[in-house]
């Protein structure tokens, strides 16, 4: 690791101003369990940290009426915890309360998890310049493809690895985004950018510019959510494929529905054929594995990971099931 400078801002201002420099090559850093990684390994070297824990108003969690406010710096373990997030948003709390281990969500995030960085082994190498590193090539076309995406890959073929963004995609979050040109709001799926707009990137934020608050409208009534994944190993490991689904049945029909998958594209997938299926259904009529099939249509596997189709198909009927059986 290469020596850096680290400031601490007093307020959301200053931290602003202090990144708004990119000849600083300056790096927010929160909770720092990706960031430090990265820089460990030898990825990015920033030549200043900005660090947002004496920022006020960054951390907590405000229920209101019209739903729950919840600021970035807000840990995942809290989040989790919080009993409006466990009892009306529970594919929020299930997916903060069970990704990586007690140690990491403890120190980690809410901002963290939805910046972090691809998990993309040819992309964490520091001897390997891929294209996200303004390299030539996408070395996992002719490499280890295992972990990479299924659905969505444009010249670079990594799998967004947050668990809270497919959650929050699929209870309808917005965020608010923080820089310069002060305070703009924008639902989280339009945060994330494909590599097809920029291979460099996974989100929009530009020069200065930080996530600073996520929320959650209010449920309507009957509403439900789940969130499942499916990985090596139940402690650490980052999702081989996840979904998060909400449906808000009325009567005995399925009134309203959303389907998102994790760890099968470059951004949080929102598989659209699998809610036209869900939507209007009666309850009685609903077949989770024909949803299943729907949410994967269109995967185009790469040599190593075909498996995640079928897997992702499966975790979207178990989803169904566990939502509508109940």
């Amino acid at each position: 690791m290469r020596p850096f400078e680290y400031l601490e801002p007093g307020s959301l201002e200053e931290a602003v101003g202090l990144l708004a420099r990119p000849e600083y090559g300056s790096r927010p850093i929160a909770g720092g369990t990706d960031l430090l990684a990265e820089m460990k390994e030898g990825v990015v070297s920033p030549a200043r940290l900005v660090g947002l824990s004496r920022v006020p108003g960054l951390r907590g969690m405000e229920v209101t009426a019209d739903g729950v406010a919840i600021g970035t710096m807000t840990t995942l373990a809290e989040i989790a915890a919080h009993p409006t997030i466990v009892s009306r948003y529970e594919a929020l709390a299930q997916a903060a309360g069970t990704l990586a281990t007690l140690q990491i969500r403890n120190m980690g995030t809410l901002g963290g998890n939805l910046c972090q960085r691809p998990r993309c082994w040819y992309y964490r190498h520091p001897s390997v310049p891929c294209l996200k590193k303004g390299g030539d090539r996408c070395y996992a076309l002719a490499g280890s493809s295992k972990y990479l995406c299924i659905l969505g890959g444009d010249r670079c073929y990594i799998v967004h690895p947050s668990d809270t963004a497919v959650a929050l995609a699929a209870l309808g979050a917005s965020v608010e985004v923080h820089g310069p040109g002060g305070a703009r709001w924008m639902p989280v799926e339009e945060l994330f950018a494909g590599p097809s707009a920029d291979v460099t990137r996974e989100n929009v934020l530009g020069d200065g510019e930080l996530v600073t608050c996520v929320r959650l409208p209010e449920p309507e009534a009957g509403a439900r959510s789940v969130y499942l994944k499916a990985r090596e190993r139940e402690a650490g490991d980052f999702a081989l494929a996840s979904v998060a689904a909400a449906v808000r049945p009325l009567g005995s029909t399925v009134a309203a529905a959303s389907v998102v998958l994790g760890g099968v594209a470059p951004v949080p997938y929102r598989a659209r054929r699998a809610e036209e299926y869900l939507e209007g259904r009666p309850v009685a009529e609903v077949d989770g594995a024909v949803a299943g099939r729907l949410a994967v249509e269109g995967a185009t596997p790469m040599k190593d990971n075909a498996y995640k189709v079928l897997l992702a198909a499966n975790l979207v009927k178990r989803a169904v099931a566990r939502l509508l059986d109940s």
